[in-house]
């Protein structure tokens, strides 16, 4: 097998593991805050453990660090309003959902990448919006909720994922995801007061220990969904093109949402005005790539912050 044989294989697997983190969330029962918390907060343990991040935080500039902090506080904010999409609707609502991230950045690049606005992304955004209607008119009114919460977390990639693309070249990757990962979790820690006022929905206490079925989940999780495919990417994304990195990873909610069918008989709670809504939008993000010239990957490294939408482009 060529390498780059080998390297689409791999990068296949790792957005399979990616698609897992939605069957995992609807099967951990604890609420999205907690969750969240736990997955985070398992993750930069296991990143702390790993000299070459200690290397990397010391010789972090302050405000860079500020920066990349920031950022992981967007990453708390889309991995809570992910599984809260989850709890509220279904694994197969929130995977949906993330494939409006392709649509978001399309809009939100170019401001904060400081690159050049595109009609034919804009074009691309209009398009999605029939199969949205069709999604919506799709799920029962007690599953709405989960689509507005889930479009929100989209919204959050399409954001951290573009400050990723312009911060990624400063500083070591491992370090990057430490430190956004560890923000994240600090933040999510603050914020844990205010969550039953705030949005009761999501809430859960923290210092709870999960239940021994929960809390294999979670190690699965953090561990085979989240740190392995992340080490895995870093050896597959340097032998492809940016076009089929982009290309695999947009069937990431295609994969979701077929894993929600086998393993959760999702299929019962949606009507087929669901899915031919799922087929529309899942049209326009696999358009994306095919606008754009493959061109290689330089950092393709900062990819265990998300399920991957948007951040290798």
């Amino acid at each position: 097998m060529t390498p780059a044989a080998k390297a689409h294989w791999q990068i296949h697997l790792c957005v399979l593991l990616w698609g897992f983190t939605a069957i995992l969330g609807k099967l951990i029962t604890l609420p999205a805050l907690p969750l969240v918390w736990w997955r985070m907060g398992l993750v930069v343990l296991a990143l702390l453990l790993v000299p070459r991040v200690w290397r990397g935080l010391r010789a972090m500039p302050p405000r860079l660090l500020l920066a990349y902090a920031g950022v992981g506080v967007l990453v708390a904010l889309h991995w809570l309003t992910f599984y809260g999409a989850i709890k509220l609707a279904n694994a197969s609502v929130a995977a949906t959902c993330m494939a409006f991230a392709t649509v978001f950045i399309a809009l939100i690049e170019p401001k904060l990448a400081g690159r050049r606005f595109s009609m034919r992304e804009v074009a691309l955004g209009l398009a999605v919006l029939p199969g949205v209607a069709l999604v919506v008119g799709g799920v029962s009114a007690d599953m709405r909720a989960g689509i507005a919460v889930g479009t929100l977390s989209a919204l959050f990639v399409a954001v951290f994922g573009s400050l990723n693309k312009r911060l990624v070249e400063h500083a070591d990757p491992l370090t990057v995801t430490a430190v956004e990962l560890g923000a994240g979790t600090l933040a999510l820690t603050a914020l844990a007061p205010l969550m039953p006022a705030l949005f009761p929905a999501l809430a859960g206490p923290l210092l709870v220990l999960p239940s021994a079925t929960d809390a294999l989940w979670l190690l699965l999780l953090a561990g085979a969904c989240t740190l392995f495919p992340f080490a895995l990417s870093l050896v597959a994304l340097r032998q492809m093109s940016a076009f089929s990195a982009q290309m695999a990873l947009n069937l990431e909610p295609v994969y979701a949402i077929v894993l929600a069918m086998l393993l959760l008989a999702e299929q019962r709670e949606l009507t087929p005005l669901f899915y031919g809504g799922v087929a529309i939008i899942l049209a326009a993000v696999f358009a994306h790539p095919l606008m754009h010239r493959p061109r290689r990957i330089d950092h393709p490294e900062v990819l265990g912050t998300s399920e991957a939408k948007g951040i290798v482009e």
